[in-house]
């Protein structure tokens, strides 16, 4: 099954004018998440290295020693609670946020659906999120492109586990790869193509972004996983059907 990308968007504009409101706060819920509070620990780093390179000027007393430790002190703890609230919050709210714009794709849907990523599964998904995260950056110490194409391939991860969560780690990056297989540029230009609404929002400082951007791009996404899937089922029937 082929898709095209003005297909995407066009049901991606639909869904959004179905629920419009629900849609813009869901998608800030998945902007934290995947944001996660890199923001906050970086702020600490910044004022922390000021804060050294003013003492390096002179000669460092056991007050300044004292003081700094308790900085650094303060920025690992800092450091360690934004990873636990990453690992074991953020990205199970992610496959949440994206589950909910899965299904609200095709009919509205209410905020329950932000469970998802909480279920009995929930360790499961804390674990699977992890590896994925763990392996993009790892990629991406190779130079910057492997990261870029890892992240493509590890692109559907969250929806499937929305959708699947039973399945183990193993088959979700693989089914993740299978999906992604031969799409991962098409997925770029994707991206690509919302450069000039990215542009926008950057004039009105992020205000766009908030009230219509991001909601029409997660939306698209989705719409993206729901063509994929389709894609992947007709391709697991001819191979059903090529065995039998």
């Amino acid at each position: 099954m082929n898709w095209s990308r003005a297909r995407l968007k066009e049901m991606a504009r639909i869904a959004l004018h179905g629920s419009y409101w629900k849609s813009v706060v869901v998608s800030l819920i998945l902007g934290i998440a995947i944001g996660g509070s890199g923001g906050f620990s970086g702020s600490f780093s910044a004022s922390y290295n000021h804060r050294v390179q003013e003492w390096k000027e002179d000669i460092l007393s056991p007050e300044s020693y004292l003081f700094l430790m308790i900085i650094g002190i303060i920025v690992l703890v800092f450091a360690i609670f934004s990873l636990a609230l990453k690992i074991f919050l953020l990205n199970p709210l992610e496959v949440s946020a994206q589950n909910f714009f899965r299904q609200d794709l095709y009919r509205p849907v209410g905020l329950e659906s932000l469970t998802a990523g909480f279920t009995p599964n929930y360790w499961n998904v804390v674990k699977t999120q992890l590896l994925r995260s763990i392996f993009t950056f790892l990629w991406s110490l190779l130079f910057i492109i492997p990261g870029i194409v890892k992240h493509y391939e590890y692109l559907m991860m969250p929806y499937i586990q929305a959708e699947h969560p039973e399945m183990s780690s193993e088959e979700v990056f693989h089914l993740s790869r299978e999906m992604m297989y031969g799409e991962k540029w098409n997925a770029f230009v994707l991206d690509l193509s919302f450069i000039p609404w990215n542009l926008l929002n950057a004039c009105t400082l992020g205000i766009l972004g908030i009230f219509y951007v991001n909601p029409y791009i997660n939306l698209t996404h989705s719409a993206l996983y729901g063509a994929l899937s389709q894609k992947q089922e007709m391709k697991e029937q001819t191979v059903d059907r090529t065995v039998f």
